[in-house]
């Protein structure tokens, strides 16, 4: 007797999407689609998996993404270390380095996709998630990191959502940082007696995350902590100060937040993200900012760039809460049958009303009218089509309305010649 197989689940942190739900994630996407369109951004997509070196180099070799949440692997065939991409932005840079694609002018791309960190589960963050990836290549000024909060903000609009505000920083130039860094690793060490496990060990590799913390004891320190603003040259501020005149002109209000640092290494000069309130601990909706040295550390010509992701999980979620979502239909048309010969010419109607944009479902097998019509209510069809034994003998078939708004003067159900069906129906749905 052969072995019982153990039932398989997804894998913790990985989650299916079925497809009522995926029917919203459809609708979702048409919209991102459109509204990127609208700004001139194109669709760009790289390979899941690339060389780790990429993102050790990319993101920070002590960024938590790299020393805590990437899946990672040696390819047992060529001993290569490889990784699951755990955000969009070092693969488009380094598809953009490698299809030289900055050579005569500069690019407006995106992306949408999985992407994977090993992190612990909770509403919101998964191990396989989905990002929507924003990226303007080749653009130095204020006025692109303008332009992708202003989008954002259309974005926001479009869907609806609320309770959804503008947090925003600058980084400054390395220099800036730099001296800014020793300042604020000495004040650290000043402080070391407040100081978690974690921030002494961030403390000199990456003391900016310090500053990131959500531990109590330390937001007294981290508010005396010296500020990155006051380290900002001339050119610096002038940028900044770019980026809010046009936020200003655009109506755009926001919070200047200067412990906003972001989790990733290569960002510099402005940095910002969209926050709520309406998701529990993970209130981050969007997140973005300049990283004009990411081309040149990956290999490049140096060429400025800014970009942003929006996790889409986060997304749906929120825009659920301000906008429900109701079942999508499984089609608009559902064809019930009583025979062989009228299953056959369902079949052939079916078509000629796919022909004419329509979505269709032909009841498959055979079953009673009353189980064909409930299965035709639940599946949200605005109409079904009745090819029974009279209406094949009078070349015929029967239309009942399944939705009232649908019926012509209060008459739920009539008849009309085979030939005249689609035109009946494209009259309504």
């Amino acid at each position: 007797m052969s072995q019982s197989f153990k039932k398989v689940h997804a894998i913790t942190g990985m989650k299916d999407v079925l497809p009522e739900t995926s029917a919203h994630w459809e609708s979702l996407e048409e919209i991102v689609r459109q509204w990127l369109a609208a700004y001139g951004y194109r669709n760009m997509r790289a390979p899941v998996l690339e060389h780790t070196r990429l993102f050790t180099r990319g993101i920070g070799e002590v960024t938590d993404i790299v020393e805590k949440e990437m899946y990672s692997f040696t390819d047992a065939l060529n001993d290569e270390h490889l990784t699951l991409c755990p955000e969009f932005t070092a693969g488009l840079v380094r598809a953009t380095i490698e299809h030289n694609l900055l050579y005569d002018r500069p690019q407006r791309v995106y992306s949408m996709g999985p992407v994977f960190r090993h992190e612990k589960p909770q509403r919101g963050r998964y191990r396989q998630f989905h990002q929507i990836d924003v990226e303007a290549l080749g653009f130095a000024g204020p006025d692109i990191d303008a332009e992708l909060i202003i989008m954002l903000a259309r974005l926001w609009k479009t869907l609806g959502l609320q309770h959804v505000r503008l947090e925003l920083n600058s980084l400054g130039q390395p220099a800036e940082r730099a001296a800014h860094r020793e300042a604020l690793v000495r004040h650290l060490e000043a402080n070391i007696d407040v100081l978690d496990d974690e921030a002494r060990r961030r403390m000199h590799t990456n003391p900016l995350r310090v500053l990131d913390t959500k531990n109590p004891a330390m937001q007294a320190m981290a508010n005396a902590a010296p500020s990155l603003f006051d380290f900002l040259g001339d050119e610096s501020r002038a940028h900044f100060d770019g980026v809010c005149q046009r936020l200003a002109d655009a109506g755009i209000s926001y919070t200047l937040n200067p412990r906003l640092v972001r989790g990733l290494d290569y960002y510099n000069s402005t940095v910002f993200e969209w926050v709520t309130d309406q998701l529990g601990a993970q209130g981050t909706v969007c997140g973005g900012g300049r990283y004009d040295g990411l081309i040149e550390l990956l290999g490049g010509k140096g060429a400025p760039a800014v970009g942003f992701a929006i996790g889409m999980e986060r997304l749906l979620d929120l825009w659920g809460q301000c906008q429900p979502q109701p079942p999508a239909p499984e089609c608009q048309v559902y064809m019930i049958h009583q025979s062989d010969a009228a299953q056959r010419m369902c079949a052939t109607l079916a078509e000629q009303l796919r022909d004419a944009g329509l979505s269709v479902i032909v009841h498959a097998g055979s079953s009673g009218f009353k189980s064909q019509f409930k299965r035709a209510d639940s599946s949200g069809a605005q109409v079904a089509v009745i090819v029974g034994e009279d209406e094949l003998r009078n070349g015929v078939v029967s239309i009942k309305w399944l939705r009232a708004e649908l019926a012509t003067e209060g008459a739920q159900q009539e008849s009309v010649p085979v030939g005249r069906l689609v035109d009946a129906l494209k009259q309504k749905v």
